[in-house]
């Protein structure tokens, strides 16, 4: 990826100013991980039965840990270190419980956790062809995230989408991958097509003119689906969030009741209820008769 800065109308390539330790990357990926990913920070250098961790965090959405590893170099495994540490974690799951009440003076339990959504991320300045094609499998639960840093302090973060196609890990398994089963039949893959499996085809269709519609009022929107739902990203926040039911469909848009102008009072008011999702307005759809409206509502938040 090549990144220009304008210098009298003309662009000027910057200059990679290449990291020289892997801890250079950790420093500054710890350092801004909440801005980098919308993780908690819980340990760095987080030891387990003879392992080093290089960073421990937690998903506040997701309800799950993430393992953060960071490599320099690409002459590395990262397949068999990333099955090798989510097993680790699926084996011990009470010691990350434990350090992460121990390093957040919280009461996080067992059953808080959900380890289906375990993973880790590798972080490097670059990964070889064969790296990402090792590690594109929809359900593996490891990701590679690139990071370079240019001239002038500037730092570009791009995580590697695995390919629509990827298949399933499962579809790899043999008799001696013993911790690929573990994880396999631990760790899901939630995507628009799980909550999906199913449906009617009327609420599927409901359910794509509701996201083609949202998609469109802003280009960088992303769909982010979770066990409980799909939401729709921009800039690590969740704006809006569809849990798909069997004859309807449940929006939550995250904003505090009071902060739009819902002049129809068509969404009810969630602030004191318990629900999924983050925010106030929630409202339940079969049809598309006010799609327009509550297009125009999610246009405020995205302002």
């Amino acid at each position: 990826m090549q990144i220009y800065y304008t210098k009298e109308q003309k662009l000027v390539e910057l200059t990679e100013s290449p990291f020289r330790l892997e801890k250079e990357i950790q420093t500054v990926f710890e350092s801004n991980l909440y801005e980098f990913t919308g993780l908690e920070f819980i340990k760095s250098e987080f030891t387990i039965k003879s392992n080093r961790i290089d960073t421990l965090a937690f998903d506040p959405e997701s309800k799950a840990f993430v393992i953060i590893e960071y490599k320099r170099d690409r002459n590395y495994s990262v397949i068999d270190q990333g099955i090798s540490y989510l097993n680790l974690m699926l084996e011990y799951k009470a010691d990350f419980i434990v350090e992460y009440n121990e390093s957040q003076a919280k009461n996080l339990k067992r059953q808080d956790v959900d380890w289906s959504q375990s993973r880790i991320i590798f972080v490097s300045p670059s990964f070889t062809d064969f790296q990402k094609q090792s590690t594109n499998f929809k359900d593996l639960g490891i990701e590679l995230w690139e990071i370079k840093r240019y001239e002038g302090g500037i730092i570009s973060i791009n995580p590697m989408q695995k390919t629509k196609s990827a298949p399933s890990i499962k579809q790899v398994q043999t008799e001696s991958s013993k911790e690929i089963k573990t994880i396999s039949k631990e760790i899901k893959q939630y995507d628009e097509d799980y909550h999906l499996a199913d449906k009617s085809d009327d609420i599927k269709e409901l359910y794509e003119q509701f996201r083609d519609a949202i998609l469109n009022l802003a280009p960088d929107l992303e769909i982010n689906a979770k066990k409980l739902y799909i939401s729709f990203k921009r800039h690590k926040k969740n704006y809006v969030y569809i849990e798909v039911y069997k004859k309807l469909l449940r929006l939550t848009l995250n904003t505090k009741i009071g902060q739009l102008d819902d002049s129809k009072k068509l969404f009810r008011d969630m602030s004191n209820i318990g629900h999924w999702g983050v925010g106030d307005y929630q409202v339940d759809v079969s049809d598309t008769e006010n799609l327009e409206y509550i297009l125009s509502l999610i246009k405020q938040l995205l302002k």
